[in-house]
């Protein structure tokens, strides 16, 4: 069965051009692992909420942006092998790879599809 992983995520709107380029990035190296797609959304019409919302999960401050994004695997299976290869390469390293965003405030999580239309 198909799996995705999720995020969340505040980026600094001035960091637009930087985060897009690091996306594009790790999207590589994503598929090189397996990944079967890589999608990345800047927000556009992201509400805030007074219970919740997505800058309210974040912290999203005045001066930043929500990013959507979402990855695709053939299976939980290639999906978990994938994770455990690549926290070991290099390249995922921040002092090598330095996130334009802060990664304390990224939402993440994986799931199975129930519906993949």
């Amino acid at each position: 069965m198909s799996y995705a992983d999720g995020f969340v995520l505040a980026v600094p709107t001035a960091n637009k051009e930087a985060y897009i380029e690091y996306a594009q990035d790790f999207s590589a190296i994503f598929k090189e692992y397996g990944a079967l797609s890589v999608v990345e959304c800047w927000g556009d019409d992201v509400p805030e909420g007074e219970t919740t919302s997505f800058p309210l999960a974040v912290q999203c401050a005045e001066d930043e942006t929500v990013v959507f994004s979402w990855m695709t695997w053939s299976s939980k299976e290639v999906r978990d092998a994938a994770w455990a290869k690549m926290m070991e390469d290099e390249r995922f390293s921040p002092e090598i790879n330095p996130m334009p965003f802060d990664g304390k405030r990224l939402i993440y999580g994986g799931f199975h599809m129930i519906v993949n239309e």
